[in-house]
Parts: structure tokens; sequence; C-alpha cells
């Protein structure tokens, strides 16, 4: 994917995401890390942006070092972005897309306090086997203000820990504010989004009470489909 290209589908995702409610206002930001062969660098939407109406000419673009070289002002949030491309890279699975969002039904799982049954430190228990294969395990976040960089160190610290435990992360959840979920492509990124959110929603309408799967089920989707949980 070209320059042009990540521009366009930046612009795609953020209009799809605030047309079906996974953001409002100026919440959120999406961000694609360029190959080497397109210069390097990172997009990433501007600060205050709503991404419902991106303009592909107004994305801030930035160097290897996450110095603005142009566009308009970049998110705040640049700095936790490029720690989780360096983590997933240092981790062997390199990221390309990562997408921050303040969709409703994850927040209000904050903040009603982790249910009985989940995984001490995590969102979600593993209650779908989709939720299982496209998503995985998902770690909570302890609150601090939005655009604290003590959050990017703990993104890394978590992304490399469970890495060393042969678990893929594709998402953390920043506690009364939202989830960051990254990927090889914007598409690939905006879809965990999805089912991250719509595990959510099924947790609440059953009272964050439903089972988890079994071990052996999902020992099963491990086997069948590479599942990393």
């Amino acid at each position: 994917m070209n320059e042009t290209q990540a521009r366009d589908e930046i612009c795609r995702v953020g209009a799809s995401l605030f047309a079906r409610g996974y953001v409002h206002a100026t919440a959120g930001n999406i961000s694609i890390r360029l190959a080497p062969e397109e210069g390097g660098g990172y997009l990433i939407t501007p600060t205050d942006a709503c991404l419902g109406f991106l303009d592909p000419a107004s994305l801030a673009r930035l160097d290897d070092q996450g110095v603005q070289i142009g566009g308009a002002r970049a998110s705040k949030t640049i700095a936790l972005h490029r720690r989780i491309y360096e983590a997933t890279a240092d981790a062997g699975r390199p990221a390309r897309c990562v997408i921050h969002t303040h969709s409703t039904h994850l927040v209000a799982m904050t903040l009603a306090g982790q249910a009985p049954g989940v995984a001490d430190g995590e969102l979600l228990p593993p209650i779908t086997p989709y939720f299982v294969m496209k998503v995985g395990r998902v770690p909570l976040v302890a609150y601090q203000r939005p655009g604290a960089p003590a959050v990017a160190d703990e993104v890394a610290r978590l992304i490399a820990g469970y890495a060393r435990r042969g678990t893929v992360l594709r998402a953390v959840m920043l506690d009364r504010l939202g989830p960051n979920v990254w990927h090889g492509s914007a598409a690939e990124a905006m879809a965990t989004l999805e089912e991250l959110e719509e595990t959510a929603r099924l947790w609440q309408m059953t009272g964050r009470t439903a089972a988890p799967l079994p071990e052996a089920a999902i020992e099963e989707l491990r086997q069948a489909f590479g599942a990393s949980w």
C-alpha cells in the first residue's frame, strides 16, 4: 500500500466507524505505519478531528522518529501508537494499523468494574469462538489521563509479556477511555475492533454471566484455526 492509498484507507475506515456509531464527536484516532519503500514513518489522524469527516491531505505525516513533517497537528496518542508498532515488531508480529475508539459497550464495561469469572487484569472471558479467534486476550490498563506517557510504557510491557508466553495481543482496553486495537492492515484492525465491541455488547446483554467456552473448545480453536489464547 502506497502513501496515497494509506491516506484514503484511513479516511474510509474513519467514515465507516463514525457512520456506525463506533466513534462520536472528535473521539478516537487511526494511524498507519508506512513501509520503508514509501519513506517509512507514520500517518495519523489530526488532533480533535472527527473521524467521520477526514481529509486525506490533512492527515498528519511523521517520520520514523515521530517528528511531524506534514499535515495538521498529530493526535497526542501518536506516542502510544508508536510504542505499539515497536513492541509488536519486537514480538515478531508487526502491526501496520492502530485504531483507538471510545466504543460505548467497551467503555461501559470498565465503568461497571470487573465481573466475577473474568481473568485477573483482563477485560472479557472467552464467551464466543470468534472472540477467541479474531481478538484474543484483552488486558485492562488502569486509568490514567488521556495521552499519559506511562500508558505507552504499560502497553509495550503487556505486548512483550504476553509474547513471552506465546500469546499474540491484538488489543488492550484503557480504563474509562476505550480500546486500542492493531493488526496488519486497517481493514483487519477495524474487524478486530468490531468483534471486540460486539463481544462486550453480548457480555452485557447476558448480565455479564455467560459461561466461558471450556478449555477443550479453546484448544480445538488453537489447533484448527491457530487461535492465540
